[in-house]
């Protein structure tokens, strides 16, 4: 790598950061059909008129707005994604900004080891829950129909999926099978999340709710299938074990449990996404990782699973699955 590209490598979190913003501050959704000006932006924002305009010059550069005789558009794409009034609104892109704010303590993070993000989940607001579960579901909906096709659903005929957040994996694991029940399984603050997002998709009468924490609490029992999506990262490797042995536990004979994250190689470099990520689980939680194939296959050996093997997609991430005897 260059000089150049270096410097553009270190400055590319400048575009980022335009978009961001600009996005916090709601600024496609303020701006009319027919064009705003700056003045009228900032006036309804009730930001500064200068620095105002100068974010949105920045915009028109990247592409994200048009600009045309002093007035303000927002191109299809902006309003359709961005505005509060588009049909595919990515609400969850404010997730993004809350990561911002602990990524930028990275640099005091690696020096004392202490998370930028102490508070558990619980405890970090409902604006921020929100946008969490919205980034989860939106990244959801659009890879569990590739990421859930191959799995063998032969005998399965209740799912519990484990911090289920909006609940989309459950949803499309009975679009899937419409005879199968799911049960979502997640904390007290994110259960009535979960919710919205069910009746919204019409799966209230089929996808049961249950508030608990694993980390406390024993685990709902009698099910055939037990789907982790981007949990354990989220734990130490202590928590870890203690949770799938209370899933060999909730699990029927001869029941599978499909464990999905990223598996990292012996070394933790790959896959890079991965990598990437740990250092998002060192910011922002006070103990998550991501784990070795052989931390994985370890776990689930000790809590009594057999027939592990895993599926690997384009993304990175993996599938471990297990089966109880």
């Amino acid at each position: 790598m260059n000089p150049n590209a270096i410097r553009e490598f270190v400055a590319s979190f400048q575009k980022s950061r335009i978009l961001l913003s600009g996005f916090e501050l709601d600024i496609f959704t303020t701006i009319e059909e027919s064009g705003s000006t700056s003045i009228q932006i900032a006036n309804a924002l009730n930001l500064n008129d200068h620095a105002c305009e100068r974010l949105l010059n920045g915009l028109v550069s990247l592409g994200f707005l048009k600009k045309q005789d002093q007035l303000y558009f927002n191109t299809e794409e902006s309003f359709t994604f961005l505005s509060r009034k588009g049909s595919n609104y990515l609400g969850g892109l404010m997730h993004s900004n809350h990561l911002w704010n602990t990524w930028s303590h990275l640099t005091e993070v690696v020096r004392t080891g202490k998370s930028a993000h102490p508070a558990e989940i619980n405890d970090r607001g409902d604006d921020w829950l929100f946008s969490f579960i919205s980034a989860m579901h939106n990244r959801a909906i659009k890879q569990a129909p590739e990421q859930l096709r191959n799995i063998d659903l032969s005998g399965i005929r209740r799912i519990l999926d484990i911090g289920g957040g909006s609940g989309a994996y459950s949803m499309a694991f009975l679009s899937l099978n419409p005879e199968m029940d799911a049960m979502v399984f997640d904390l007290p603050n994110v259960v009535p999340i979960t919710r919205q997002f069910i009746e919204k998709e019409g799966f209230s009468d089929k996808i049961k709710l249950c508030t608990g924490d694993y980390t406390i609490d024993e685990l709902p029992c009698g099910f055939d299938l037990l789907f982790l999506s981007a949990i354990i990262h989220s734990n130490s490797l202590e928590v870890n074990k203690d949770l799938i042995r209370k899933c060999y536990k909730a699990l029927n004979g001869n029941g599978k449990i499909i464990i999905q994250d990223w598996i990292m190689n012996n070394d933790r470099t790959q896959p890079t996404a991965g990598a990437i990520f740990a250092i998002n689980m060192l910011v922002g939680t006070e103990a998550g990782d991501c784990f070795t194939e052989q931390e994985v296959t370890e776990m689930l050996k000790d809590a009594g699973f057999v027939n592990i093997s895993r599926i690997e997609f384009e993304s990175g991430l993996s599938q471990v699955i297990a089966q109880k005897i």
